[in-house]
């Protein structure tokens, strides 16, 4: 049975217990390591809890469900897989965050894993994987933590919400089959949705924009029947370096409340090719948040005559 081990580590310019915070509240980790799509709580107490966490390994959605033990003491969290996704038989590790000075921090990230039946084509898989998603997270965690300070500006979110006086379920079914999107959406020129894994979607889309053209974009989805979708776009346009975002389905006395939440961080970088040499942060966040708002409040009213066709 081979049982590797193995070690990544980073040097970060921020306070050990700032990078730790970040690191174990699991919320932020979509915004900040690009291989994760979205977690949740299973279970949660002080010092113990259970995620699931869905994340693309090698360009695969993966999913799983680890239990994690934090010690914000020692500045330690050991994470081990419940149910590991083939081909990983048991995957386990610990962040170990080490201060260096009162605004500096060294962090270790171990990993110990097998692969099914010791495999030597799927060990060399998984070794790229986590060599991959490390050094992605790592470097992520790094400028995140590192821009935390100077990016509030360009990070914000924003929701749309349509109240319709049908039943959530049709509401979710109409999001759920993006499949269809090209046949009931006027802004979706076409669209490839893949789902090998049930609840968890590969959706490829060429959208129209209002002058006409038309991009294409990549997102993960995981859906909950029939409250919640999130999902993660991962061609990103060019004035962002992150969408996440989710729509929930939430029964009220008048039918249900349908929402569109987004989660933006502008590609400063990008503004003026995009909009212009005079074109400020503010400009591009009003300019990202019409854009995602248009397409969320189109896709909103077609679900809301879909439903309460329905009824």
């Amino acid at each position: 049975m081979t049982n590797r081990q193995v070690e990544h580590e980073i040097t970060i310019e921020a306070p050990a217990a700032a990078v730790y915070r970040l690191i174990a509240e699991v919320e932020n980790w979509p915004r900040i390591f690009p291989p994760t799509i979205y977690v949740d709580h299973v279970e949660r107490g002080d010092e113990e809890e259970r995620i699931r966490i869905w994340a693309t390994a090698n360009g695969e959605a993966k999913n799983w469900t680890s239990r994690r033990t934090l010690d914000p003491r020692a500045l330690r969290i050991t994470f081990r897989q419940e149910v590991s996704s083939p081909p990983v038989a048991a995957m386990g590790g610990t962040w170990i965050v080490e201060p260096l000075s009162d605004s500096a921090s060294r962090v270790r990230l171990l990993h110990d894993y097998r692969a099914v039946d010791d495999d030597p084509e799927s060990l060399k898989w998984i070794d790229e994987a986590v060599d991959r998603n490390s050094r992605s997270e790592l470097a992520s965690l790094k400028r995140n933590v590192e821009l935390a300070h100077d990016s509030e500006e360009v990070t914000f979110s924003f929701e749309d919400t349509v109240q319709i006086q049908g039943q959530a379920k049709d509401v979710y079914d109409f999001v759920n089959e993006a499949g269809l999107w090209a046949e009931r959406l006027p802004h979706v020129a076409s669209v490839r949705l893949e789902e090998d894994t049930p609840g968890l979607q590969t959706l490829e889309m060429d959208t129209r924009a209002q002058d006409g053209s038309t991009h294409t974009t990549k997102s993960y989805r995981v859906t909950f029947p029939h409250h919640r979708i999130a999902y993660k776009q991962v061609t990103l346009p060019a004035l962002m370096t992150l969408h996440t975002g989710y729509w929930t389905f939430t029964e009220n006395e008048q039918g249900v409340a349908a929402s569109s939440q987004h989660t933006v961080v502008l590609n400063t970088d990008n503004i003026a090719r995009v909009l212009g040499p005079a074109a400020s942060v503010a400009d591009a966040r009003e300019y990202v948040r019409n854009a995602l708002s248009t397409n969320s409040r189109a896709t909103l009213g077609h679900a809301k005559d879909y439903a309460e066709n329905k009824r």
